[in-house]
């Protein structure tokens, strides 16, 4: 425990133990001392009614009213004033210095006090950029603890579609190294997609260009020479580039591509 929080301590303490003692006072000032108790107190807790009044037996031969106005020692508990300890207020990451509340602290519960606070590096980013950037999922972002706090706005694009989510990049930023571990990881896994998006895009634009070629092929086609005359292949070859069968006729100068479903 540092030295500071000690002092704190020791400073409650001691308020405690003073209204303590005041309580005492008071408490034992509404006794009455019994004649036969050799000036010892003694506090009597016997409660009589009449009517609808309430009286208490002090045990000094008379009833004394009771009402409902609070006890003194709890009226002076309750007056007594909570201590602000400076150790509890916020530190911001900035400044370091301490502050009541700020508008990133509210939203985000970041320590940033509204001096500090810069629309360049306390950026906000979309739910969407944040899980497209940085590859984070829902449970990331709305299940992983400490759960990230997010601020809702209307979709400056069109109003009627549902409330933008907006994040802290800073901890978005924080919590996707969380998920991935080093920044080096994270740039690896985003080419890795990246390249597999590629090659899915290319086997899509290859197997449209297969069916364009099959097409022209069989355009070109002359059906009336192809009764007429039976070609007689060549051995076909395999071409793996674009995954064709190739062959010649022995006879003619035809010649034909095709694939093997």
């Amino acid at each position: 425990m540092s030295e500071n929080t000690e002092e704190m301590a020791n400073i409650v303490k001691q308020r405690i133990e003073r209204n303590r003692q005041k309580a005492i006072i008071l408490k034992r000032s509404k006794l009455v001392s019994h004649p036969y108790n050799k000036g010892e107190f003694e506090e009597t807790t016997t409660t009589l009614k009449i009517g609808t009044t309430k009286y208490k037996d002090t045990g000094g031969g008379f009833l004394l009213e009771e009402n409902d106005e609070p006890d003194e020692l709890e009226l002076l508990l309750s007056q007594a004033e909570a201590p602000i300890l400076e150790l509890d207020r916020p530190t911001c990451e900035v400044c370091n210095k301490t502050f009541g509340t700020s508008w990133l602290f509210e939203k985000f519960n970041f320590k940033c006090c509204d001096g500090c606070r810069n629309s360049e590096t306390h950026k906000l980013i979309t739910k969407t950029e944040a899980k497209e950037t940085y590859l984070l999922k829902d449970c990331d972002l709305d299940k992983r603890e400490p759960i990230l706090k997010f601020v809702q706005q209307k979709n400056p694009h069109n109003p009627r579609w549902g409330d933008m989510k907006l994040y802290l990049l800073l901890q978005i930023e924080k919590r996707a190294l969380e998920v991935w571990g080093t920044e080096e990881q994270l740039e690896k896994e985003r080419e890795l997609r990246e390249e597999k998006k590629v090659l899915a895009k290319s086997k899509k634009y290859e197997k449209r260009l297969k069916e364009l070629r099959k097409g022209m092929r069989s355009s070109l086609y002359n059906r009336t020479t192809a009764a007429s005359h039976t070609h007689e292949y060549d051995k076909e070859t395999y071409n793996e580039d674009d995954d064709t069968y190739h062959r010649k006729c022995l006879t003619c100068p035809y010649e034909e591509t095709f694939e093997k479903m």
